[in-house]
């Protein structure tokens, strides 16, 4: 067995909750601004926001809920999402976080199989969210804001403040995104107390993050990238947040120069605009330190052009939902163009041949496995997925294709799994095409994902209707429209006459791909 350990040293992980981490700072700088609200200046300060915690933990107590229970959260990023994420926390509550662009039907779905006793949302999203509440049997919804008739704000919730339920961190569920892993249909991943502790220690150290950074938080609370890297490290460093609720280039520029924000967390399609939209020129972007890209392969090429053009530092690192979720990450001028950096402290990896099974040394490609404390408890309520996901001695199987080099730096070159990146965002074929199966019209359907400058790969459909029937790409488009997030709506279609599969039935995306 050939391990490639973490060339950064060792930590020592605390054996406490995430909230009491992540709100170590705030006793040191009460008055310091830990939250605020870029297009509104609505400001939280470390003192405001711990006591809103503690009161909207007893809140929860007082409703009953507790160890056991789960609450669901779809809300864009604005401050209270830190105030629902960590009062749950304090109550020992799990939440599971929910993509706010999601329909009815998704919101339905991961409320039922997560268990959620309620939902928190905003008033944008009520239609939406009382739709999936009533065809899921969640019984009450609560907004952040003002209310629409007949629903209440999330304030009611908040009661006398009360201080950390006991709770093992180690095996205490503190959040439940959901996840489409290597393959097939979204999954609750059960992240624990520990498993984010683990994952903001490993991060330390290579982030070199100095008191009093500013940072701007474009990238989604409800995805575990905005949640960790962003949301809950930089409030455990003491740092101020200013939260957009959607990215919009102009306002994050304008943001950027009025806040003098020091770091930036994006994804490729973000880099990009920095690289080649004439209005970069237009504002001071000198306070920048770093802007660091995660969710999708970055281009060398890409990062070098958005670096030199702002003057800074363009990174990336690499990780999963499933690991809380960063296993690789650049240092602070380590950065390698095209590598996603190091392993981080306390991770093993093994590099697998995905012909034969063995281990691969320095500078050999295969499938990266990963073993280390931030590693997800597994799926909920689906052994067999998780069996599939983690082996018997703990190995994470990424499912994507890498190489480490002689510096232990990391390059994604393939994918082995079927899940498209969207944006950063996951799409899994598996699900489009039971969705397409649906349609009265089409007899069989295979779903591949297809190169894109600005997304990094998108959807491609090739249908097969049935005999007689007739149908668009526009028809098909608009209903996958009507079922899913905007960002897994098929806009490529190709008619075909036979979808390739081999004996067993499976899909050969293979040939897809070749033709």
């Amino acid at each position: 067995m050939i391990i490639h350990r973490s060339p950064l040293p060792d930590v020592d992980i605390p054996d406490i909750t995430v909230t009491e981490f992540v709100l170590r700072e705030a006793e040191r700088v009460p008055d310091r601004p830990a939250l605020i609200d870029g297009p509104s200046g609505r400001t939280y300060t470390y003192a405001q926001l711990s006591g809103a915690i503690h009161a909207f933990a007893g809140g929860l107590q007082a409703r009953g809920l507790g160890p056991g229970s789960t609450i669901a959260l779809m809300s864009p990023n604005i401050p209270e999402f830190a105030i629902v994420f960590h009062g749950a926390a304090v109550a020992g509550v799990a939440v599971s976080t929910i993509n706010p662009t999601y329909t009815a039907e998704e919101v339905a779905f991961q409320l039922q199989d997560s268990g959620s006793l309620l939902l928190i949302t905003i008033a944008m999203f009520a239609e939406t969210a009382l739709q999936a509440a009533e065809d899921s049997g969640v019984g009450e919804v609560l907004i952040i804001g003002d209310p629409p008739e007949g629903l209440s704000p999330f304030t009611t919730l908040m009661g006398n403040p009360i201080s950390q339920v006991g709770v093992d961190p180690g095996d205490q569920i503190v959040v439940l995104p959901y996840s489409s892993g290597t393959t097939g249909f979204p999954k609750g991943v059960m992240l624990t107390h520990t498993n984010l502790i683990a994952n903001l220690v490993q991060c330390e150290g290579a982030l070199d993050v100095h008191d009093g950074e500013v940072v701007l938080a474009v990238l989604p609370f409800f995805h575990i990238y905005g949640m960790q890297v962003l949301m809950n490290f930089f409030l455990s460093r003491g740092s101020t947040i200013v939260t957009v609720p959607r990215f919009d280039l102009q306002q994050s520029l304008e943001l950027i120069q009025q806040h003098r924000i020091t770091r930036l967390f994006a994804v490729p399609p973000i880099v990009l605009a920095l690289a080649k939209h004439p209005l970069v020129d237009e504002y001071d972007l000198s306070s920048l330190r770093q802007v660091f890209s995660g969710a999708a392969p970055l281009g060398a090429e890409l990062a070098e052009e958005a670096s030199k053009r702002i003057n800074c530092e363009v990174v990336q690192g690499y990780g999963m939902t499933e690991m809380s979720p960063v296993s690789h990450v650049t240092r602070m001028g380590d950065f390698k163009p095209g590598t996603c950096g190091v392993t981080v402290a306390n991770t093993e990896c093994r590099i697998i041949d995905a012909e034969g099974g063995e281990d691969q040394g320095v500078g050999a490609v295969g499938e990266l496995w990963v073993r280390g404390p931030q590693v997800m408890k597994g799926y909920l309520n689906n052994p067999e997925a998780t069996a599939e996901t983690i082996d018997a001695d703990g190995w994470l199987h990424t499912g994507d294709v890498a190489f480490i080099d002689e510096d232990g730096h990391m390059t994604i070159v393939d994918r082995v799994k079927e899940l498209i990146k969207f944006k950063g965002f996951q799409v899994a074929p598996a699900e489009l095409e039971a969705l397409l199966l649906t349609h009265p019209s089409i007899a069989d359907a295979a779903v591949i994902g297809v190169p894109d400058d600005e997304a990094g790969e998108r959807p491609r459909a090739f249908v097969v209707l049935k005999d007689g029937q007739q149908l668009s790409a526009d028809d098909v488009t608009n209903f996958t429209a009507e079922h899913v997030a905007t960002y897994k709506v098929i806009h490529d279609v190709v008619f075909t006459d036979t979808i390739p599969k081999s004996a067993s039935g499976k899909i050969l995306r293979r040939l897809l791909r070749e033709s």
